[in-house]
This record gives structure tokens, sequence and C-alpha cells, in this order.
């Protein structure tokens, strides 16, 4: 579909409904968009005709029946003598692939990503990139259009979410339809309405922050600047679009009040645009850039996925999360790690999300790169999430997780969950990445054995009364526990005692 100028047609769709795209199978699904004022709408797909009447805004919206597999179809929708058609439909998967920087990383800068670019391509899967821009009030619609995954669009799309949907595809054989919509170095709290975090004190000293920034500056002008250089780029993404060519890469606002860490900026703006799309689910991997704040954050991250739920309206949909993997210098002696009580965040949202999953890659850091290259391990654990859970296909997805500890004389026994038996990886049994602790709550290195499937004796002749145990508790810890399926042990502590980033706002 030829993108369409408000000047030009009342008749019209948002971007989300383009030339290629994927509509999520199984389910109903949403189509909406605008004309005139009371104008009749009728949208024709795969045998139905839905119709609605456009309210006295021009928005209007219809719902078609869940939808099948099948060869590509189009989508016509009409109104009086306007008629829109959206070619090349495809019906399958449909997942938001979003997050910061780990998840907005191109395949082209990602281990083997010279490979993963040769041939023709994968017609099944479909790609729609959001343009980044930040908002204090809520968009309605964004400048993009959908993509064949081709070796020219797959070059810079998000790994995580190519590998991800690439083992979805390979399993499932559906069409897969996948919409990033990540900014790198992006805040939790920019996901998030501003409605949704104020008169909560754990926000206020952050909400505070960003009114004070605003007083400083001249937004309308800041707006009004960037608005021209966004208008430049449009013009070359449709004659990108036009000529079947690789979308160029976005502009981005140079100005922190139009970027990525301001409250609400992406929700409005890389969110609500995308919303009611109908969808499987989301993956998320973000975390690096609220560390400071990891104890704001056990509340923070829960919050923004409910709210993305309510909004969405299609209940608690799946929601998997990458925790952070294991980053900067190693240390000599165990101590504290504001990475470590971020990643206890990530682990604590399980016991508040339903349908949720967490993809654990403790093993899978650069100590020198906040971006880990290896992203196809990335995608491959948060598919197995899906495999196992939306698609009913038998696989290991859950990485074991402390469950109980016990003190018995000058040991803790610790036992876990969520797998058959724990191995060391690459050693001959000696397990490493244990720390345990007297009353004195002074860390040292422990010794640690397997007395069981899944139990661990921990000790040091240094701790005669120990009372606590952390494993993988560090930046970038050294630790080698595995389940029997090869998923890394999740770094956990038993003790609750305040850490660096208690009370940080």
């Amino acid at each position: 579909m030829a993108l369409c100028s408000a000047a030009q047609a009342e008749l019209r769709l948002p971007s989300v409904f383009t030339n290629h795209m994927v509509l999520q199978r199984d389910m109903p699904v949403p189509v909406w968009g605008w004309a005139d004022a009371g104008d009749e709408v009728a949208v024709v797909f795969d045998g139905q005709t839905k119709k609605a009447k456009a309210d006295e805004n021009g928005k209007w919206r219809v719902t078609l029946d869940p939808l099948s597999i099948g060869e590509p179809r189009s989508l016509v929708v009409e109104s009086g003598s306007e008629r829109l058609e959206v070619t090349d439909v495809l019906v399958g998967e449909v997942w938001i692939c979003s997050g910061q920087s780990n998840m907005e990383w191109p395949i082209a800068a990602s281990s083997d990503g010279d490979l993963e670019v040769l041939g023709k391509g994968n017609p099944n899967i479909r790609f729609l990139t959001v343009a980044m821009a930040g908002e204090q009030k809520p968009l309605d619609d964004f400048d993009g259009a959908w993509e064949l995954c081709t070796p020219e669009t797959l070059r810079n799309f998000s790994a995580v979410g190519y590998h991800f949907g690439n083992r979805i595809q390979q399993a499932t054989r559906a069409p897969v339809g996948l919409i990033d919509n990540a900014w790198g170095g992006s805040a939790c709290e920019a996901w998030i309405p501003l409605e949704k975090m104020a008169d909560n004190e754990l926000y206020a000293a952050t909400l505070k922050h960003w009114e004070n920034e605003a007083a400083k500056a001249d937004e309308p002008a800041l707006r009004a600047e960037f608005a021209k250089v966004h208008a430049e780029w449009k013009q070359r993404m449709q004659a990108a679009v036009a000529a079947g060519e690789a979308i160029p890469g976005w502009p981005r606002p140079g100005h922190h009040l139009l970027t990525q860490s301001r409250p609400a900026n992406l929700y409005n703006s890389m969110v609500m645009p995308i919303m009611p799309y109908a969808v499987r689910g989301a993956i998320w991997y973000q975390g690096e850039s609220n560390a400071g704040r990891a104890e704001q954050y056990r509340d923070m991250f829960p919050l923004m996925v409910e709210t993305w739920r309510e909004a969405w309206g299609q209940g608690d949909f799946p929601f998997y999360w990458v925790q952070l993997a294991d980053f900067m210098d190693e240390q000599p002696n165990p101590g504290e790690s504001a990475w470590a009580e971020l990643r206890e965040a990530q682990t604590m949202s399980l016991d508040r999300l339903p349908n949720s999953g967490e993809a654990v890659i403790i093993d899978r850091g650069e100590g020198r790169d906040i971006h880990p290259r290896d992203k196809h391990t990335v995608g491959d654990r948060l598919a197995r999430h899906a495999l196992a859970n939306e698609y009913g296909i038998q696989v290991a997805h859950t990485s074991p997780r402390y469950k109980s500890s016990e003190v018995k004389g000058n040991e803790i026994i610790i036992t876990v969950g969520d797998c058959d038996r724990l191995y060391a990886f690459d050693t001959a049994n000696k397990i490493t990445g244990f720390a345990i602790a007297g009353e004195d709550k002074k860390w040292v290195w422990a010794d640690a054995k397997l007395v069981g499937d899944r139990q661990i004796a921990v000790s040091s002749p240094e701790v005669p009364n120990p009372v606590a145990v952390r494993y993988a508790w560090a930046d970038n810890p050294v630790c080698n526990l595995f389940s029997d399926s090869g998923l890394p042990l999740t770094p956990f502590r038993t003790d609750d005692w305040p850490g660096v980033t208690t009370g940080k706002r």
C-alpha cells in the first residue's frame, strides 16, 4: 500500500497496516483507522466484511473474527468512493520486540552476522520498526511500514528479535511478524504513562527531576526543530517503501527531553501507536539503564508490564524478558553489586506477573562490552519459553531457580527447583560462584559441592556459623552451575540485607 497522506485522502490506515504485514492468527483482530466523521467504513479480508462508522473525530474500528494461516491475501478498506488495499498480507504469529540497546542491537553487529544475511531471506518472516521519537502526549500513529525479511532488511533488524522469531518460524512453520520498538539506552520509566507513576512516592523524585529539566528548555522549539529533520527522513522512507528498498535508518532527536529516558516518552510514541494490534506476546531486553535504581525496578518493571497488558485489552498476554548478562570487571572478593540487584528485581517479577518467563544469560556476557555479541543464544532462550508455553512443544525453557535453604552445622544446604539435575560446567565438579557470610555480614568465597541432584552444600572454614549464601552475586560473576538441559542457574541470594540501591530513586 502506498503510504497515504491525510491531505490527499481522509480514509487512511495507521502504519501497522501496510503491505507485507502479518496478522495474528486464532484470536480477534482489531483493524482501525480514520475517515470523515460519520462515514461508514467497510473492511474486507478473507471472506469477512466488517463495518463501522467513523466517530466525531474520524476514528473507526472493526474486529475481524479469528483468522487461520493461508496464502498471502489482500485487506481492503472502503468508504464511499475511497478504497485502500493492503497486499501480501500473511496470517501467523506476531511478537513485539522491545527494550533498550541489546534488543535494538542489529544482526550486522552480532556474532556471525555476516553469515546470517547470506541467501535470499525468508518471506515468511516480516519486520516492522517503530521510528524513535519521545512524546509527552499520546500518539495514534508513527511513520513506518512492514518489510520482508531480506538480506538488506535483516542486516539492521534486532538480532535478538530475529533469532527469536526465526526459531518460532522454524518450529511452528507459521509466518512470523516482528514489531521492533526498542530504543538504546531507554529507561523503564520511559515506557510507562505518567498517570501510573503519579502519586507514588517510589517515583516522586524521578518525576520531579524531569519537571525541573523541562522548565529549563523551550520544548516547543526543540520539537519544531526535530519535526523538520523527521519530515526530510519521512520523504526518504516513503521513497524506499515505494521502490521496495530497505527503509533508511531513522533520525534520533538530540535533546534529552525528546529522547528515551524521560518518563512516559516511549509509552506515548512507541507503544500506544501499535495498540491494539493483535499480538501473541512480547519479548523484552532492558534494565541496564535502571541498574542504579534496582530496588525501585522491583515495582517499576511489573508495573510497566501490567500497564501494557491492561491497555492492550488482550488479557495477560505472554511477556518474556532477558535477565542482565555478566558485564564489567571480575572482582577478586565477593561484595555488593547494583547489577546483581537488578537481576534479582527481574527474577522477583516472575512471582508478580502471570504468563511470564526469564531468559538467564549470566554465562553469555562480555566484561569489556555492555553489548554481548552472542544474540543467537539469547533469542533461543527466549524462544524456549514461547515454544513450551504458547506452542505446546516440549523443550526445556526455565532456568533452575533458588527454592530454599537450611543451615546444618557449618554448612548451608541450598535446594533449587525447575530442573531435574544440576551439573558444574567445564570443570571436574568444581563449583564456582558461591559466597557465604555469618551474622557479621562479611562475605567470603565458599566451597560448594553437589549433595543431590538439586542440592548444594555451601561452607567455608572462615565462617563457622553461616547465616546467608549468595550465588553469582556480582557485576561479572564467575559461576558454572547449569541444569542438565544446559540452562544456567539463576543468580540468587538467601539474605534480604540492604543493598547498594536501597532507597535510590
